[in-house]
């Protein structure tokens, strides 16, 4: 149980964040930094605990890697969508609940976009967080964080920058999104966190 605690804090402090930052009035142009520092911060935090997923890409990942159990991958995804909502809920009152025009998504640039930097995001957590390779090292969180950052950075405005199915029902709870375009987000997140493990695997033949 404490794992699922865990991961539900720490998703829900990285939509929370996501929301705040993002949501009218935000944080600007320093949203990516904020985004990318609190899943860094949460990382470290709940690491030791549950792995620190706060991302069903991440979860569906490190599964098809085979450092997730199977009784635990489908309660992380459940735990961390619920979190997505109800940090939406939060954003909503602590916003006073306010009018946001949902973006207008070209659905190819978005899954493109949307798929390469959840690619990204989980090639990285294999990497510095799964790998005997790198194992004990002291900053898988900075790495981990800072990939959300430069992908908020350069693709946000291409599809919103998600790269995490939870962070996409947050943003359509939000109506920042539209629920008809949450496929987007589903489809090419899952898809880059199971394309990442496949090539951890082809390039880490030993693990």
């Amino acid at each position: 149980m404490n794992k699922y605690i865990v991961e539900f804090i720490g998703t829900f402090f990285l939509v929370l964040v996501v929301g705040l930052t993002v949501v009218e009035p935000g944080a600007g142009m320093f949203a990516p930094l904020a985004i990318g520092s609190t899943l860094m911060i949460m990382v470290y935090a709940g690491g030791p605990i549950s792995g620190g997923h706060y991302n069903p890409a991440v979860t569906l990942a490190v599964w098809i890697r085979g450092k997730c159990d199977t009784k635990d991958a489908i309660p992380y995804i459940i735990v961390q969508l619920i979190a997505g909502i109800i940090a939406a809920l939060v954003i909503g009152y602590q916003k006073g609940n306010p009018a946001v025009t949902a973006m207008t998504h070209d659905v190819a640039k978005s899954l493109l976009n949307e798929f390469l930097f959840t690619f990204a995001l989980c090639y990285v957590v294999l990497n510095v967080a799964t790998s005997k390779k790198s194992a004990g090292n002291s900053y898988f969180g900075l790495a981990i964080g800072f990939t959300v950052v430069i992908g908020a950075f350069a693709g946000g405005a291409i599809s919103g920058g998600a790269y995490n199915p939870a962070v996409a029902t947050g943003i359509t709870v939000l109506g920042l999104s539209s629920v008809a375009n949450i496929w987007i987000y589903l489809a090419a997140n899952f898809a880059g966190g199971a394309v990442a493990a496949w090539v951890y695997k082809v390039v880490n033949p030993d693990e």
